[in-house]
C-alpha cells in the first residue's frame, strides 16, 4: 500500500497523499486506534468512508505520527498533540493529510460537471476572472477547493463560501493564488497551491510564518 505522492511546498510543511486501492481489512492492519476512532468507525456505513478514514491513519504513520497523537477540538478542527497544524480530507479514491508549523487547510475533490450547476453558491467576485477559455470544471473546483481548505483554517466555524471567504485570480498554468479570510474577527490571507492528480483537483492553503 504505497504512499501516492509527497509535495513539500515549504521546509517546513509537507503534504501526503494516498490512493485508496486496498480493501478495508488491508488497511486495517498494524493500525491502532482510539475509542474515539473506533467508534467513529464503526458509526460509518459507506465502503469509501471508512477506507478514506483508515488511509488517513496509514498518512499519519507516514508523517511519523499515530492516530493517537490526533485529536479534534469542538468545532470537529484536527489537531496533533505536539502543536503543528494538520489539515485532513479525502475524497473516492484519495486522501491527504496537510501537516506544518503554520496554519494550514485542504482539500481534494474529483472534477466533476454539476459543479458549474452549484457555482452560484460558492462563486462571488470570482466570476469576473474565470475565463471560458480555459479549464472551466477544474478553475470552479480549485475556486471550491481553496475556500474549502481556507474554511479549515478558520478555527470558529460559520464562514459562507461565497462572502466571507475570496480567492484571487489565477490560471490554470500557474498551480498557485492567494485566498483571503474576511469576517468580523479575521482578516488574513494566505497562499494557496493547487495540482492535478488524475482527474482530481488537490489544493492547500498555507499562513504565512
Amino acid at each position: 500500500m504505497p504512499l501516492y505522492k509527497t509535495i513539500r511546498p515549504n521546509n517546513h510543511t509537507t503534504v501526503y497523499v494516498w490512493k485508496i486501492e486496498a480493501s478495508f481489512d488491508e488497511l486495517s492492519e498494524e493500525i491502532e486506534l482510539t475509542e474515539r476512532s473506533k467508534n467513529r468507525l464503526a458509526s460509518m456505513k459507506s465502503e469509501i468512508h471508512r477506507r478514506g478514514f483508515l488511509s488517513i491513519r496509514h498518512l499519519l504513520l507516514e508523517a511519523g505520527y499515530t492516530d493517537f497523537d490526533l485529536y479534534y477540538n469542538e468545532n470537529g478542527k484536527p489537531h496533533l498533540k505536539d502543536e503543528k497544524h494538520i489539515s485532513i480530507t479525502h475524497s473516492f479514491e484519495y486522501s491527504a493529510i496537510i501537516i506544518s508549523n503554520v496554519e494550514v487547510g485542504i482539500d481534494i475533490e474529483k472534477n466533476r460537471e454539476k459543479i458549474k450547476i452549484i457555482q452560484n453558491k460558492f462563486v462571488n467576485f470570482e466570476r469576473w476572472f474565470i475565463s471560458k477559455d480555459d479549464d472551466y470544471i477544474e478553475q470552479l473546483t480549485v475556486i471550491w477547493g481553496g475556500k474549502e481548505s481556507l474554511y479549515k483554517i478558520y478555527p470558529h466555524g460559520g464562514l459562507t463560501f461565497k462572502n466571507d471567504i475570496d480567492i484571487e485570480s489565477f490560471k490554470m498554468k500557474d498551480g498557485k493564488t492567494k485566498g483571503h479570510i474576511r469576517t468580523y474577527d479575521w482578516d488574513k490571507f494566505y497562499d494557496i497551491e493547487f495540482k492535478q492528480l488524475e482527474g482530481f483537483t488537490l489544493v492547500y492553503a498555507m499562513g504565512n510564518e
